[in-house]
């Protein structure tokens, strides 16, 4: 992997929502689950409003990376979720504070194994630390999960289940 510097990161905003909306998108059309270009549309659409709405209410973060002509290249952000107190992850005390879920974590196809990715993760790992977060979580791809386990993520026994409807 090579290193780069020539972009920077911020803090994205909720008049950057259409772009992380936009990655959001590409992210599960990699992955393969995005099956027509209607639901491409509609999940863009979608998500761009919740998106703003969520900046809004102060229930997601993010940080995007923007190449030295302004282009936003990655991202990443988290959704801040309230939970029920719960024993703390050393098993001293009881936990009351939100979880973060790292959401849209996605680097266009050129930037890709240059180390952005991890930088926008560890600026994700330095704010929930700074924030008192206690865990943050995520639902790893296949191609972020060595990411992921560098930068000391666990797999845990999270299970899924769906509705018949």
């Amino acid at each position: 992997m090579t290193e780069v510097t020539d972009y920077s990161i911020r803090h994205a905003t909720a008049s950057d929502a259409a772009i992380i909306a936009h990655h959001r998108v590409a992210m599960f059309q990699d992955m393969g689950e995005v099956p027509s270009a209607v639901l491409s549309s509609q999940l863009r659409s979608r998500s761009s409003a919740a998106l703003a709405a969520m900046f809004r209410e102060g229930s997601y973060v993010g940080w995007l990376a923007i190449e030295a002509g302004g282009r936003v290249i990655a991202g990443a952000g988290a959704q801040i979720k309230p939970q029920l107190p719960r024993i703390s992850h050393d098993g001293a005390g009881v936990a009351v504070m939100p979880v973060a879920l790292v959401l849209n974590v996605y680097t266009e196809p050129a930037w890709r194994r240059k180390g952005i990715a991890r930088a926008l993760m560890q600026r994700i790992m330095a704010w929930a630390t700074d924030a008192g977060i206690d865990r943050v979580l995520l639902h790893a791809s296949d191609a972020g999960r060595p990411l992921y386990q560098s930068l000391g993520f666990a797999p845990t026994n999270e299970m899924r289940w769906f509705p018949v409807r």
